[in-house]
């Protein structure tokens, strides 16, 4: 019987971290709408989760966002910091469909249940 409650405990486990994860997807989805607010509170909910998903399939959603958080970053001030010098501005449109490309694979494996790579 203490095998199944463990069982139980792990799948209910299992089921939280994916909320979470599907709510950071939700934030780095909600960041075309609402600036960067979303992207930062997303990430901050990754780092603080990010141990409880260590050893899941839903590890490599966690570092996946995180990821996806730091490329889009950096695509933002290269973006900025080049937007005078003319090609700017296609970094940032590069930025933000590699941004909707990574929510989007992400998103469909966490509900396929899969690992994304």
């Amino acid at each position: 019987m203490n095998d199944i409650s463990t069982e139980q405990k792990d799948a209910e486990k299992l089921q939280i971290l994916k909320k979470v994860a599907a709510t950071v997807y939700l934030c780095q989805a909600l960041t075309f709408m609402l600036a960067g607010l979303p992207l930062l509170l997303g990430v901050a909910i990754n780092f603080y989760k990010r141990n409880e998903a260590q050893g899941t399939w839903l590890e490599s959603h966690f570092n996946w966002q995180i990821r996806t958080v730091w490329v889009t970053l950096a695509g933002f001030a290269v973006s900025g910091l080049t937007l005078e010098m003319g090609f700017g501005f296609f970094i940032l449109i590069a930025t933000v469909v590699l941004l909707v490309y990574r929510i989007t694979i992400g998103w469909y494996a966490l509900n396929d249940e899969k690992p994304v790579n």
